[in-house]
């Protein structure tokens, strides 16, 4: 038995997912002629109270579509340091948009309405490059997790509607967030410009992403997305399983969540870890105390097909997620109350 714990997008599409997929109605989504596709998108945008949707084969390409709308070369978005969109997107707001950040030091990849107003650069101030956009992750992956609480987002829109800076939402895992802090999508609908969302995370479908906003930028985004290379054609078999996906395994996501507290709950009373960090949905980061070594750690988990990711600096990554079963999460539990360090 492998356990897989590096992400939850290592997931498989269940024998149900398959089955609704090779059953889906499809067309030419280039020609906005796939009728699965069609409802995916007017689906996720009526979620979110929004006007329309468009579907990606990426929620790196989503971001990147959201940036390029909202900046021109030479501008600067405002984000956590620990940000997807700054971090794991391979330089793709330099190299598509022209464009650079202004890195706040947040709370576990959470940035305040005051960081914000902070990080914003004087227009009249040609030397420093024009503020543009506030970018927001919610769930934060390299915080371990953390979701914002609504409050703070709203302050958030409020600088941004007073210094004239768009708002994007990287909601890669947001369906978490929407669980563990019973919210609900309208609630960020209302907030943000523009919405990534995945279904390929949590969600446990095999590929897919979507960015939701109004009609007309969403037009925009079309020409964006062909630039980018990401027309696709039958995709509604794909959107078929962002379909099930929704109607099936949002809910679920309290057991992912459960686990991976009870996860770190354990690993809080092992002799050799050093910190937990909070657990709220399904991202579990933690270190461990010299002089003992994150890749001993890692290798000796792996001797037992139990696989996590190694972060450096001392600290670890687990997630879990769907195809992590109950009889899995027993074995994890037991293995590692019974390892010991010499």
């Amino acid at each position: 038995m492998e356990i897989n714990l590096v992400s939850d997008t290592v997931t498989k599409p269940s024998n149900e997912m398959l089955q609704y997929m090779f059953k889906a109605k499809v067309g030419d989504d280039v020609y906005k002629q796939d009728p699965t596709v069609n409802e995916l998108e007017a689906t996720v945008a009526d979620l979110f109270g929004m006007e329309a949707a468009l579907f990606f084969p990426s929620g790196t390409m989503a971001n990147q579509t959201a940036i390029k709308l909202h900046t021109n070369p030479g501008d600067e978005i405002i984000c956590d340091k620990w940000s997807h969109v700054y971090l794991y997107e391979g330089g793709g707001a330099a190299a598509n948009s022209g464009v650079s950040f202004q890195l706040l030091d947040g709370n576990r990849g959470m940035i305040t309405a005051n960081q914000v107003k902070n990080g914003i650069n004087d227009p009249e101030f040609y030397h420093a490059p024009l503020s543009k956009l506030v970018s927001i992750e919610n769930t934060t992956n390299k915080g371990g997790g953390a979701c914002y609480d609504i409050e703070e987002l709203e302050k958030i829109k409020t600088v941004c509607a007073e210094n004239n800076l768009k708002y994007h939402l990287d909601g890669a895992r947001l369906w978490n967030a929407l669980i563990a802090k019973k919210q609900h999508p309208k609630q960020f609908g209302e907030l943000f410009d523009t919405i990534s969302v995945c279904f390929s995370k949590g969600l446990g479908a095999p590929v897919g992403s979507m960015l939701v906003s109004d009609k007309e930028t969403i037009k925009r985004a079309l020409r964006i997305r062909k630039i980018f290379g990401g027309g696709m054609r039958q995709s509604g078999y794909l959107a078929a399983a962002a379909i099930y996906a929704m109607q099936n395994n949002i809910s679920r996501l309290e057991e992912d969540h459960r686990r991976a507290k009870e996860i770190g709950q354990l690993l809080k009373q092992l002799p050799w870890i050093e910190k937990v960090e909070p657990v709220e949905t399904n991202i579990l980061i933690f270190s461990v105390k010299a002089p003992l070594n994150e890749k001993i750690v890692v290798e000796k988990l792996k001797q037992k097909s139990i696989h996590i990711s190694s972060m450096g600096q001392g600290k670890m990554r687990i997630v879990t997620h769907l195809d992590y079963k109950e009889v899995m999460h027993t074995y994890v539990i037991e293995t590692l109350q019974k390892m010991k360090f010499d």
